[in-house]
């Protein structure tokens, strides 16, 4: 009977026990302020850790990171916003900013995959035009920002013209206004 026991605690402990033997999420922000959720310690991706806001009483609402960027803005509110974020990605070569102005609703992971691959062959050629559909070569889109966001963007989407040469290309972008925010879909 005794040894039946110590048997059943002991099978009880080993199916306990890789429960608490898992590792820990780190949160870190890479040296691009980038946020990165690893479970290898922040210091062997060269990033800095950042620990989950304390509930406690004497803790201030939000820890103070040193040294590290802003990060960018969730959505882009107007039309000059969204050119100069657009810009931006293709400054930079990075597809993943171009990626954050997208709105992702209802593709599967198999399109999002593609079209990310797409997005990362797009920001490696030089951007030669970006315009939206309403625009014409005499409109001054700043002119048209200051009185609001323009309408007729979300009907008419955006225009890139990339490459240069034999590799020139044209890639369309619908616009979609939601909950006050300008994002691309892929025109399909």
């Amino acid at each position: 009977m005794r040894a039946s026991a110590l048997l059943l605690l002991l099978s009880l402990l080993a199916v306990a026990l890789p429960g608490q033997a898992q590792d820990a999420i780190h949160r870190c922000v890479d040296a691009r302020g980038n946020p990165v959720f690893t479970d290898q310690p922040c210091a062997s991706l060269q990033a800095t850790s950042v620990q989950a806001p304390s509930t406690t009483a004497g803790a201030s609402a939000s820890p103070a990171l040193p040294d590290l960027p802003m990060p960018m803005q969730s959505c882009a509110g107007t039309a000059a916003e969204l050119r100069q974020r657009v810009i931006d990605a293709f400054a930079l070569r990075d597809p993943n900013r171009l990626a954050g102005l997208m709105l992702w609703r209802g593709y599967g992971r198999a399109a999002v995959i593609g079209d990310i691959r797409s997005l990362g062959q797009l920001v490696r050629q030089p951007l030669l035009e970006i315009h939206f559909g309403n625009e014409t070569d005499d409109d001054d889109p700043d002119a048209a920002d200051a009185a609001g966001p323009p309408a007729a963007p979300a009907e008419d989407g955006l225009q890139l013209r990339t490459g240069g040469g034999i590799d020139e290309r044209s890639t369309r972008f619908a616009i979609t206004r939601q909950a006050g925010c300008l994002w691309l879909r892929y025109r399909g």
